[in-house]
Order: C-alpha cells, then structure tokens, then sequence
C-alpha cells in the first residue's frame, strides 16, 4: 500500500477486524468465565449429592440400629455403617447419637447439631466446622414410640470434604479444557469468517487507491447490502465532486475567455486611441475605454462574488433570517456602490418578519444583483419588495418601468455570459449569482411582465415556524 507523502498521516485508529476480534475474545471470555463457574457449581453439586448418599446410607444403618431395652436407649453402631463411609477416601469420619436436649448417646459429644429444628424425616444435610476442619454432616431423626421411651433421636454422620473438593475441581477442570479448546476454535473460526466479510472493504480501498486521481467516475462492483451502501454513499459523493469540478472548470473556462475578450478589446481601443487626431473621434473612444473598463470593473467584482457564493454553498450554515434585514442591506449596500448619480431603490417590506432559512451573505449579493440588474438594463423607478407568495413562500421581487428581457432569453437565464455577452457594461453573471443562490436555498427565480413594468423575483421556502403559522 502506497502512501501520499507531503501531508502528515493521520492518526491511526484500530481496523474494523481488530475491534471486532476484540468484542469476541470478551465476549468468548466472559462467556467461558461465566461456564466455568457454572461447571464447578455443576461439579460441587455433583459431588455433593455422591458423598451425601454415603452419608444418608450409613445414618440409615445406625438408625435402625437404636432401640430401647428395659427403659434405656441403646445404640449398636453396625460395622457397615463405617465401611460404607470409608468408601471416601483420605476422609476423617465423625458421627453422634444425641437427644433432642442435647445429651449425647454415643460419638462425638462436641460435634454440633443442626440449627434448623425440626429436621425432615428424610434427613438434612449442613456443612460446619468441627475441629479446624471444614466438614459436611447429614442429621437423620429416628422417632421412639416406646411406653418408656418417646421421642426424636438424632443420628448425624460426617465427613471432611477434600475428596468433594477433589471431584468438584476434577469436573471444572474437564470442563474448562473443552470449553477453553471449543471457545479457541469458536476464535479462529470467527477471525477466518470476519476476514472473508471484510474483503469487500479491501475491495474498495484498492479500487480508491489505483484509481486516477482524475477519474471521477462512480465505482461499478458488486458489494454485500451493507457495504453497497458506503459504495453508493461514495459514489454520491464522486458524482457531487465531478459535478462540482466540471462546473469550476466551465466557470474558469468562460471566465477566462470574458476576461481575455475584455481586456483585447480594451487594449485595441486604447491603442487607436493613441494614433487618433481627431477631437471627436479621440472622445469617443474615451467612451468606449471607460465603457470597457467600467465592465471589466464589473466582471472582476462578479467574478469574486460569484465564487465566493459556489463556495459559500458548499460551507455556510443556513440560519433564520428576515428577510427584511436581507432587503434593507442589500439596498444600502448598492446605494453606497452606485453613488449618489442613480436614482434611489423604493423599499416596500410588510410589517411582519419573513423569516426564511438562509446564509446573509449569499442572499445580500443575490438581491444587490437584481438591484444592478435593474439599473443596467431596467428604466427608474427601481422598486424592491419583500412579501410572503401565495402557496407559502417568501418572496424578494425587484421592478422596473422598462420593457425586461426578451422572451427569447427567458430560457437562459441564470446562465453565465449567455445574456448581453458583448455588452461593454455587462459582466454577464449577475442573473447566474441569483440562480446559484436560488438552488443553494432549494428556491426558484420568477419573471413578471405587467403594464410599462418588469420583474424579476427569488422565491424562497418560508421556515417551519412561519410555514405553520401562514
């Protein structure tokens, strides 16, 4: 990959495929944390429900094995008891037959009781401490319904619990190497396909990067539906671009050659001018010249204006406006620029604001380019009007007494240089600035022809807030 030096790199951020190889391993990790937990608990149950049927088998045998001679209780604690719980090994085994007061029978007298009271007939089963040793019991009552003797007897067995842990850890080990070797695979697996997903991408990025910096034409490739989209996006963009540079390119191109048709003509006569004898013919030219220079004057100040404008339309943010303040501007700014020769503008603006979404700048030289638009070519008197249209729209109109532009230019108007071309006053693009602003506020230009007037009106939307009020 090559890239363009004489600019700082940008700085880098992760790719697509990293960050989400990243959410996968947490995801696959805290999933394999959350299984593992959930393995031991599995394995401690499991191992506790093994060692506590030895616990219940062998309380079962010393159980049977408590009854009551001549009074007096006796337990014979049967030697099966003890083998079935030796059955776990490396573990100490402690058991007590005790009262339900407390007054132990036989076994371990300071092994404690359960708490809970009364304990089920089919036993209970509770961990505890019995000298420094974490052991786990299972207390089993044993019911006496003697004339003598009557009551509940406690038979409780235990056992220390390093063989539980054993088993319980064993499990979640097992568990952990299958879940740990299935999540890895789940990993690369997932890597691999989002690697394939993201070919498209790459795709596109090698198609930027060999393209010819002067080819704006849209990509034509296959893509996913949600790459599709950025191909689309891109290629809106790229048509935008190629519109816009083509358009700068006629623009330059016609600017060009207005300037150099200026400039020709001025020199020629300038030139004649300088061999001229003759008064009459010398004043005249004299004319001519500062004809010439007065458009070129002109041209040079459109030019910048309609250039500020393009660009303007692409950066400015629009923001509410009146349209009032845009008239009343607009109209002293062309009254300090034609000087105190021509006649004065008649404003005619309402009483309520027009308030339209829009860039001051561009709707300034917009409405001053009716204005001198008027004046060049219109008849006095010069009226401006701002009003709210029919249909909810507002409206900047200019009129004149003279007789407008012939039907046969009604068509091109907003076009550069195609009115009035060889005009020595006319620069030719005060109508395209208008037009350009028109499009920039999605309104349109509207011709008026009425009884000895003429008018030329920007019609623009209203804002939301007017729109609703209207």
């Amino acid at each position: 990959m090559q890239r363009i030096t004489g600019e700082p790199a940008p700085g880098r951020s992760l790719s697509v495929t990293a960050r989400l190889a990243i959410a996968l391993t947490l995801v696959l990790t805290l999933a394999v944390a959350a299984t593992i937990y959930a393995a031991y608990g599995y394995g401690r149950r499991a191992a506790n429900e093994a060692f506590d049927r030895l616990l219940q088998g062998a309380a079962l045998q010393i159980a049977e094995r408590v009854f009551v001679v001549e009074g007096e209780i006796r337990v014979d604690i049967p030697v099966s008891a003890f083998e079935l719980l030796s059955l776990a090994k490396d573990e100490r085994v402690f058991y007590r037959v005790a009262l339900p007061d407390g007054t132990t029978l036989t076994g371990y007298e300071a092994f404690p009781l359960p708490k809970a009271k009364p304990v089920p007939e089919g036993g209970l089963t509770y961990e505890t401490t019995f000298g420094d040793e974490r052991v786990r019991a299972l207390a089993m009552p044993r019911r006496l319904a003697e004339r003598a003797v009557s009551g509940d007897i406690y038979v409780v067995v235990a056992h220390t619990m390093v063989s539980r842990d054993q088993l319980a850890r064993s499990v979640a080990a097992q568990a952990v190497t299958v879940i740990a070797g299935a999540g890895l695979a789940i990993l690369i697996l997932a890597l691999i396909a989002m690697r394939y997903a993201m070919r498209p991408l790459e795709r596109i990025q090698t198609a930027i990067l060999e393209r010819d910096p002067l080819d704006l034409s849209p990509f034509s490739m296959r893509a996913p539906d949600e790459v599709s989209a950025l191909v689309a996006a891109i290629n809106r963009f790229m048509g935008r671009l190629d519109r816009r540079v083509r358009a700068m390119q006629d623009y330059v191109a016609d600017s060009a050659h207005q300037i150099r048709t200026s400039i020709t003509a001025l020199r020629a006569h300038s030139e004649l001018a300088l061999e001229e004898d003759d008064p009459q013919r010398l004043k005249a030219l004299h004319k001519r010249i500062r004809s010439r220079a007065i458009g070129l004057n002109r041209l040079t100040d459109q030019l910048l204006s309609h250039a500020l404008v393009t660009h303007r339309a692409d950066t400015a943010p629009l923001e509410p406006l009146d349209l009032r303040r845009i008239a009343i501007d607009a109209e002293r700014e062309f009254g300090q620029l034609s000087g105190p020769g021509k006649a004065r503008v008649r404003l005619d603006l309402p009483e309520e604001p027009v308030m339209v979404a829009g860039d001051a700048f561009s709707l300034r030289e917009a409405v001053k380019n009716l204005l001198n638009n008027a004046a060049a070519h219109g008849k006095a008197p010069v009226r401006l009007r701002v009003h709210v249209a029919p249909g909810g729209r507002a409206a900047v109109d200019v009129t004149d007494a003279g007789a407008g532009l012939p039907a046969r230019h009604a068509s091109e108007i907003g076009r550069r240089f195609a009115i009035d071309p060889n005009k020595p006053e006319s620069a030719g693009l005060g109508l395209a600035i208008v037009r350009e602003v028109a499009e920039f506020h999605n309104g349109q230009i509207r011709l008026e022809r009425g009884e000895g007037s003429f008018t030329i009106g920007l019609d623009l939307p209203l804002s939301s807030s007017e729109s609703k009020a209207s």
